[in-house]
């Protein structure tokens, strides 16, 4: 599956439809499918521009951030295999 359009671009047609109270005039307009615009509500509805460039600063400093955690995890488990191998030498 491609994207044609960006989460901007969700936002700014579904600001379109309920302007105009017509999904079907949106799908048709922008080769979409009726359950594409229902999905995008159900995700995008309400949100604002900043609010989208927000939420996307917010998930990309989450991944970094779990990135990290799983990062110091494998750290921990070499340690501790280490410690493990060190003890059973003893």
């Amino acid at each position: 599956m491609t994207k044609r359009y960006t989460e901007e671009q969700f936002v700014k047609i579904l600001k379109e439809v309920e302007a105009t109270g017509k999904p079907a005039e949106a799908c048709r307009k922008y080769g979409v499918g009726d359950a594409t615009i229902y999905n995008w509500r159900k995700r995008y509805g309400g949100l604002e521009l900043s609010d989208l460039r927000k939420r996307k600063t917010l998930e990309e400093e989450n991944r970094r951030l779990k990135k990290i955690v799983a990062d110091k995890e494998l750290d921990l488990d070499a340690l501790k295999a280490l410690l493990e191998k060190y003890d059973s030498a003893r």
